[in-house]
């Protein structure tokens, strides 16, 4: 009955509804006998109706950059973005330095590739500490703005790691504003909710102490909510910022950069799912959306261990269900909400090959970045 108490006293801000607090009770409880790695039927999974991977085209554009890391869905056409096409961030410049990456491409289904932005650090309208390293953090907003997050190094080293910022972008790829400063620091991935030219982003930071504690794992880590408003004739404004999760464990990784909390999926029921890398689990922050306080020791714990191997990308499937990106084996895991994990599909880009990913909109799919490749693949 112990998580049932924090989950109470996580929740019981006068906001709350009595019936969404017995709902995520309830939801709590049902997790308690099913997660920790129970394991499921592959035939009754939104995955388990797919049984190809097939190439949509490369992610390396004209200047080199590689290492595909975010992706999201355009949803609208507007300026120099289709509807339906797929947005990457490369985290890696030519020469294959982590955190040096300035570039989005957008990709068709087909496969047309083209260049949506390259951003330049020496011109930046405001301030981002370090320059430009582009992250899985990406989302589009109302009127076509695009904003994603920077992790900066001076030469692919966690060493030389600076917190970085958000960059937003017009429709036709071009900077219009920088946000940065506390409790923005590292900013590794994040996921986007609009609501009218309201948007609220929910974004995970890696950075807090980490380059100090190196190799150590410190759980400093959080979960950031912002919220910003798109008008007609300026930039989008940020209108609110919370912390609504901390103590999630973090730290430097020879090979990765950086190893802490990464993606991030609002369920229907209002829990934020994310992908905690280093403890391998998927926590949840309860009442994301409307939380005054921080919800404390790395969020809830949703399922550990099992098909999980180090969980990176984090996405909803249309059921409902979580589907995980693993770096360990580059396997994607669906979970229930409920904590209950499925047989893994085995997309064969091996370990440290799989990042971001998110549904496919116009087939049954999932469409997922491959860094072992540099190309957007279809899972279908």
């Amino acid at each position: 009955m112990k998580a049932v108490h924090e989950l109470e006293e996580a929740v019981m801000p006068k906001s709350i509804s009595r019936t969404r607090l017995l709902g995520a009770l309830t939801a709590l409880l049902t997790c308690a006998t099913l997660s920790q790695g129970t394991a499921l039927a592959f035939d009754h999974s939104f995955l388990g109706r797919f049984s190809t991977v097939s190439l949509i085209a490369s992610t390396v554009p004209a200047n080199g950059d590689e290492n595909p890391y975010g992706i999201v869905t355009v949803p609208t056409s507007v300026g120099s973005l289709t509807r339906g096409a797929l947005l990457v961030s490369n985290f890696n410049n030519s020469e294959n330095l982590q955190g040096t990456g300035t570039t989005i491409v957008q990709v068709t289904p087909a496969g047309t590739r083209s260049a949506f932005a390259q951003i330049d650090p020496a011109t930046l309208p405001g301030p981002c500490p370090g320059g430009v390293g582009l992250t899985t953090a990406l989302a589009v907003l109302p009127r076509g703005y695009v904003v994603v997050g920077s992790l900066p190094t001076a030469n692919g080293m966690a060493a030389t790691a600076q917190a970085g910022c958000l960059i937003v972008l017009d429709s036709k790829g071009h900077v219009v504003e920088t946000i940065s400063g506390a409790p923005i620091n590292g900013p590794w991935d994040m996921t986007a909710v609009a609501d009218g030219e309201n948007t609220t982003l929910f974004i995970t930071n890696v950075l807090n102490g980490t380059v100090a504690s190196g190799e150590t794992p410190i759980d400093e880590g959080t979960v950031v909510r912002m919220t910003l408003h798109t008008g007609s004739k300026r930039p989008p404004a940020v209108t609110s910022t919370q912390v609504i999760a901390n103590g999630f464990p973090e730290r430097t990784d020879p090979a990765a950069l950086v190893v802490g909390p990464t993606g991030v999926a609002l369920g229907d029921e209002g829990s934020l799912y994310v992908a905690d890398t280093q403890g391998n689990r998927i926590a949840a922050i309860p009442d994301a959306l409307f939380r005054h306080a921080p919800l404390g020791g790395g969020g809830i714990t949703v399922a550990k261990g099992g098909y999980l191997n180090n969980p990176l990308g984090l996405t909803l499937a249309p059921n409902g269900d979580v589907l995980a990106a693993n770096a360990g084996d580059g396997n994607i895991v669906e979970i229930t909400p409920f904590g209950a994990e499925f047989q893994p599909f085995e997309t064969g880009a091996g370990a440290g090959g799989l990042f971001g990913l998110t549904p496919s909109g116009g087939r049954p799919g999932v469409y997922f970045v491959n860094d072992t490749e540099n190309t957007l693949d279809l899972l279908h």
